[in-house]
């Protein structure tokens, strides 16, 4: 049976931002359950696992495993059991044809919730160094995620589609400037609750912003002290976060991960506090929301906000379509095409090895040059000599003798 590229996905589309808090797989846990899958299933050759704040999608290759069964494993894994209700949260497809239009598709940003977000790249490069580096390519994943590349970049270069920012990080920036008086913002205290991709993208977007008091706190000293120094602001220590210790704070800006309801006790009779949510578990208890003194977004609100740039992308999803069909199609002729390289590759051998009987030097170059040569002859007139060896034989003579004739 022949390889397939096979995806499962739950994201914004299918489920609440808490029901797919229970499926979000972070970073933390990517190297256990790779390992997991690969000890379960062996017969998976590519393994990609995009995990962002509005989806969780893992695209796969294999022979005989399914997507019901990695959505099972999945299910498993995150819960400890079969929870049949939450199935009808995932997306699946067993077919490489619809999988690679998807991840073409979701790649683009045709598939986010603030459509043409330009993040999503960046997430699937960062979810590709991942499998390239548990050696996780396979041939169909490898080839389906160059399709994404070429058409992110003629996205890029040939519409409006990336026009425009639409960043969750720089819509939370900004919601501070708009929750907050001009003249009172350079005196704001700001927190960055995490150290992820995320702060990362909240520290590169300040540079828009200029806020000038910020810390920084995470559950890893060592990487909050890079990113503080990497970004001149302060270090506030985690023990506090973890006692609540927020007295000070106007902003807490929280992309934590695997912290549910980690804040959760702000003062009620301090002066306006900003609360923002961007991690997908629910970091910030929502039941603050209630208390006067609070102003909170969550993911789903922060998207919602991010409708507005949206209506602006849409004269362009045409164009982005096309090259994603055209892309596609590419991807198509490669994948019809594999019988005809595989049965030239095990062809290149066969005559590797006649020609090497036939020489009576041992010159491995100049083997390889006479057995290229037939190689492109044979490929020149593939349509006339894919038939019986003695044509084959025929050309592979004719090879060898110019090459002892030549001088």
């Amino acid at each position: 049976m022949n390889k397939s590229l096979r995806y499962i996905s739950i994201s914004h589309k299918t489920a609440t931002v808490i029901q797919r808090s229970h499926y979000h797989i972070s970073d933390d846990e990517m190297n256990k359950f790779v390992g997991l899958v690969r000890k379960e299933f062996n017969d998976i050759s590519g393994l990609f696992l995009l995990a962002t704040c509005n989806r969780t999608d893992i695209y796969f290759e294999s022979v005989n495993t399914t997507a019901t069964m990695i959505r099972d494993f999945l299910i498993k894994f995150k819960t400890g059991k079969n929870d049949l209700f939450n199935r009808r949260l995932f997306c699946c497809s067993n077919i490489t044809e619809k999988t690679v239009r998807r991840l073409l598709e979701v790649s683009a940003g045709l598939e986010s919730s603030v459509l043409g977000d330009a993040e999503i790249i960046h997430q699937i490069k960062k979810a590709h160094h991942f499998a390239i580096a548990h050696h996780l390519q396979g041939s169909l994943l490898e080839r389906a995620l160059q399709a994404v590349f070429k058409s992110h970049k003629r996205i890029s270069n040939e519409t409006q589609f990336r026009d425009g920012t639409t960043s969750l990080a720089y819509k939370s920036l900004k919601i501070i400037k708009d929750v907050f008086e001009k003249n009172s913002l350079k005196n704001k205290k700001i927190l960055f609750v995490g150290a992820g991709d995320i702060v990362k993208q909240l520290f590169k977007y300040n540079a828009k912003f200029n806020y000038n008091n910020i810390y920084i706190s995470n559950r890893t000293k060592e990487r909050a002290i890079f990113l503080s120094r990497e970004n001149q602001c302060s270090i506030y220590d985690w023990n506090k976060v973890l006692e609540n210790d927020f007295n000070d704070f106007d902003v807490i800006i929280s992309a934590v991960s695997n912290y549910q309801h980690l804040i959760k006790n702000i003062p009620a009779n301090k002066q306006k506090v900003l609360l923002i949510d961007l991690s997908v578990q629910g970091s910030i208890d929502r039941e603050l929301a209630s208390q006067e003194n609070i102003r909170f977004y969550d993911l789903d609100a922060i998207s919602e906000d991010l409708k507005d740039v949206k209506d602006k992308r849409f004269a362009a999803v045409d164009e982005v379509n096309k090259i994603v069909l055209q892309e596609l199609s590419f991807y198509c002729e490669w994948l019809e095409e594999a019988p005809l390289r595989e049965l030239l590759q095990n062809l290149k051998i066969t005559i590797n090895n006649k020609v090497r009987s036939i020489l009576e030097v041992k010159d491995e170059q100049k083997i390889k040059a006479v057995t290229n040569q037939v190689m492109r002859k044979i490929i020149h007139r593939q349509s006339k000599i894919l038939r019986p060896y003695s044509k084959i034989n025929a050309i592979i003579s004719e090879q060898v003798n110019l090459y002892i004739n030549t001088p």
